[in-house]
């Protein structure tokens, strides 16, 4: 993010407009509506904490990521959970910064979770050829708690698949300041990014 020009992206503000997806599952197109705060507090986080390709049991992701917050999302060849210390550095997690706090709670209220507060926030930088495949968000206690993910920069194809890994599913194309939010029956739904 390092470099971003957050008015170059600013001046293709669009009408906010809001999408069910599925039981539980909302895109609110164009909802970030200060993106240059949102980049400001993503970089201060980048700098804490860089960005880093995690090994995991299969492999390395492909998919560069970071964290803030109480506790961060990790991933080794052991397998997946949050701690609270960032393995690269053994020093705890930047703190959540106000402007994702506020974005992730007001996108929430939006798509029908009034009084979510989070935590920590999971940060991925897809370059060109990057892509996450099909998955389930589980690692985290509290499964009644919504997931809000934030698209910033170039456009991505979102997948929303299912309760099983074989469902069939839907490609949405995201754009720079849509965010999806899914919880309560899509909550365990599969989803990635192509």
């Amino acid at each position: 993010m390092k470099g971003a020009t957050p008015d170059l992206f600013d001046l293709q503000q669009k009408p906010q407009q809001r999408e069910d997806v599925d039981d539980g599952c909302v895109v609110l197109r164009g909802f970030v509506d200060d993106s240059g705060a949102v980049v400001a507090a993503i970089d201060g986080v980048v700098a804490a904490a860089p960005l880093r390709k995690m090994s995991t049991p299969s492999g390395t992701m492909s998919v560069a990521m970071t964290n803030c917050g109480a506790l961060g999302w990790t991933a080794d060849r052991s397998g997946y959970r949050y701690a609270p210390t960032d393995p690269t550095t053994t020093t705890p997690w930047p703190p959540l910064p106000a402007a994702l706090s506020t974005l992730a709670t007001t996108a929430a209220q939006a798509a029908g979770y009034p009084g979510f507060l989070p935590d920590t926030c999971l940060i991925n930088e897809y370059l060109p050829g990057a892509s996450m495949g099909l998955h389930q968000d589980k690692n985290e206690r509290d499964r009644s708690a919504p997931i809000v993910s934030v698209s910033l920069g170039l456009p991505a194809v979102f997948l929303w698949g299912g309760a099983q890994r074989t469902a069939p599913t839907k490609k949405l194309r995201l754009e720079h300041g849509d965010v999806v939010v899914f919880g309560g029956p899509s909550r365990l739904c599969f989803h990635g990014v192509q």
